[in-house]
């Protein structure tokens, strides 16, 4: 048995644990996983009230802004990039921050889980090399690769994660990880 083999396959916590070695797609993948879980962690035993309390003045951010961001996020990224598709912003809005009375965690964790599971449905069929077009903003025409992609929704969620860190602790002092 390698070292690997009887390597944890979560953390303590539950996410999982991104991939130290092998092939170059599965680590890309295992490091979104594992950022896709840290923002969910971030969410979890909090109500409705507490995931729209903004981080600090002028900010407005909150995390239940977070997790639509994200979610838009995923949208664009695999199924407008890399997929073509022509689809509606995922809460009528382009950036997914606005806040809506009527939505609360719940509602929105689930489309971000949806948005996640079309993207990999997306992506399965695609290599690394494969390419998309950005259709709007200062890119629009420029081909990236899935590779980019993948490495810029880590990005994305990675720098988002830091201020979820800051957010939660805002609300509950709850820090780390």
């Amino acid at each position: 048995m390698t070292p690997t083999d009887t390597a944890p396959q979560a953390l303590p916590d539950g996410r999982p644990i991104p991939q130290m070695t092998g092939d170059e797609r599965a680590m890309l993948e295992s490091w979104l996983a594992y950022h896709r879980g840290t923002l969910e962690l971030k969410c979890q035993g909090l109500d409705d009230a507490q995931v729209r309390l903004a981080s600090a003045e002028p900010s407005a951010l909150t995390l239940l802004g977070l997790a639509q961001h994200l979610a838009e996020i995923e949208r664009n990224w695999v199924q407008r990039v890399v997929g073509g598709l022509d689809v509606p912003p995922v809460f009528d809005e382009e950036t997914g921050y606005a806040l809506d009375p009527a939505r609360g965690l719940d509602e929105v964790l689930a489309v971000w889980r949806g948005e996640i599971a079309r993207g990999r449905e997306i992506l399965a069929g695609q290599s690394l090399d494969d390419v998309g077009r950005i259709a709007r903003g200062p890119f629009a025409g420029v081909e990236v690769s899935v590779r980019w992609v993948l490495i810029h929704m880590i990005e994305e969620y990675a720098r988002h994660n830091g201020h979820a860190d800051i957010l939660r602790e805002r609300i509950d002092g709850v820090t780390g990880a």
